[in-house]
C-alpha cells in the first residue's frame, strides 16, 4: 500500500494532513524562514540552508529573498541558476530546474491542484477535526529545461514542461507545456515565435 507521499509523487489524490507530509512541510517552513532572515552577504550559510532544503543544488545558484516553498525536498536545481525575489514554488510534486536558467521576480510554480467538479473536490460528510482535509488534492510535476528565461510574474501550472532555450514573457500564465526554442507569452501562454538555434 502506497504512503500518502508516494501517492503525491505519483500524481494521485493524497491527504495533505498526513503526519509524514506535515513533518516535511514544517521543516521546509523552518528552513525558508531562516533562509529569508539570513544576510544576503552570508553566502556560506545561505548555500548550506539551500543544500538542506532542496533535493539537488548545482553550482553558482542564487536564490534571492524572500523565497517560499512547500516541501523543498522535491525541488532540484542545476548549475548557473538565478531565482529572483519573492518567488513561490508549491512543490508537492517534483519541480526540476535545469542549467543556465533565469527566473525573474514574483514567479509562482504550482504542482498542486484539485478536481474541478465540486463533488470530486469536496469530501462529502466531512467533519471538522477529522484527520483528512475537507478537499481533495493531487499534484503533477513541473520541469524547466536548460537555458530557459522565465519573465517576472509568470505563473506555471501543474504538469507543465518548458523546453530548453525558451523564453516565457512577463505576466504569462503557463497552462500547457511549451516546446523548446520558443518565445511564448500571454494568458494562457502561447508560442509567438521560434528562436533561431
Amino acid at each position: 500500500m502506497k504512503s500518502e507521499l508516494e501517492k503525491c509523487l505519483a500524481g494521485e489524490q493524497f491527504n495533505t494532513s498526513d503526519p509524514e507530509i506535515q513533518v516535511i512541510i514544517h521543516r521546509a517552513r523552518s528552513l525558508t524562514k531562516e533562509y529569508n532572515q539570513t544576510a544576503s552577504t552570508d553566502s556560506v550559510k545561505r548555500q548550506d540552508l539551500l543544500s538542506m532544503l532542496f533535493d539537488r543544488l548545482g553550482s553558482n545558484v542564487n536564490v534571492d529573498t524572500p523565497f517560499y516553498c512547500d516541501y523543498g525536498r522535491h525541488i532540484s536545481i542545476g548549475s548557473n541558476v538565478i531565482i529572483n525575489i519573492n518567488c513561490t514554488f508549491v512543490d508537492c510534486n517534483r519541480i526540476e530546474i535545469g542549467n543556465n536558467v533565469l527566473i525573474a521576480s514574483n514567479v509562482q510554480i504550482y504542482t498542486a491542484t484539485h478536481p474541478v467538479g465540486i463533488n470530486e473536490r469536496l469530501v462529502e460528510g466531512w467533519v471538522e477535526g477529522h484527520e483528512n482535509p475537507f478537499f481533495r488534492t493531487y499534484a503533477l510535476p513541473v520541469k524547466i529545461e536548460d537555458n530557459v528565461w522565465i519573465g517576472g510574474g509568470v505563473v506555471i501550472l501543474p504538469g507543465v514542461t518548458i523546453g530548453k532555450n525558451t523564453v516565457i514573457g512577463a505576466g504569462s500564465v503557463v497552462t500547457k507545456s511549451i516546446p523548446e526554442n520558443s518565445v511564448a507569452y500571454g494568458n494562457p501562454c502561447r508560442v509567438v515565435r521560434s528562436i533561431d538555434k
